[in-house]
């Protein structure tokens, strides 16, 4: 168990305390969604050599998947593939409930207000895509350059990029 002990019933400031604990540093990070995905990248992720789905993640860093079908309300319809310690690729059920999905572009907004840079803004556009009836969906990404890392063998995605203006020299 890389994190030492079952989080599942855990609150932010007990994970504040794990992170303390384990060294990893929480500055900045307000929400229990923030600091879970600071100690999955530290403890968790870099462990998962063998091709590992990592599933239901929590719905305070998923704002646009759709709440999980088991009802649980901090859930949500994820998973994440990772290879070699890596994440290779990232899905989910898209939300398709406007009023849920406005409320999450809210909260959102105000962790980027509070100085959060991965934070959502509110989408006004794709709001009013979701109010006209946007039909059950899904997505997946699949990083390309991660495969050709795996491939190839190569451990800096710095030397798999066909953009080599982005290379150091």
């Amino acid at each position: 168990m890389a994190l030492g002990r079952d989080i599942s019933a855990s609150d932010a400031v007990e994970l504040r305390a794990l992170a303390k604990e384990k060294n990893i540093d929480t500055k900045g990070l307000n929400t229990y969604g923030q600091i879970l995905d600071e100690l999955m990248k530290h403890l968790v992720e870099p462990q998962l050599i063998q091709p590992t789905f990592i599933m239901d993640y929590p719905k305070a860093i998923s704002p646009l998947a759709k709440p999980h079908r088991s009802g649980q309300p901090d859930i949500v319809e994820r998973f994440e593939l990772f290879i070699g310690g890596a994440e290779f690729a990232n899905a989910f059920t898209e939300l398709n409930d406007p009023i849920d999905q406005r409320q999450r572009f809210e909260a959102q907004a105000a962790l980027g207000r509070a100085g959060d840079e991965e934070a959502q803004p509110v989408d006004e556009n794709f709001l009013e895509a979701v109010e006209t009836g946007m039909p059950p969906t899904g997505g997946v990404g699949i990083g390309i350059d991660r495969l050709v890392m795996l491939f190839t063998e190569n451990r800096s995605i710095k030397d798999v990029i066909l953009f080599p203006t982005l290379k150091k020299i």
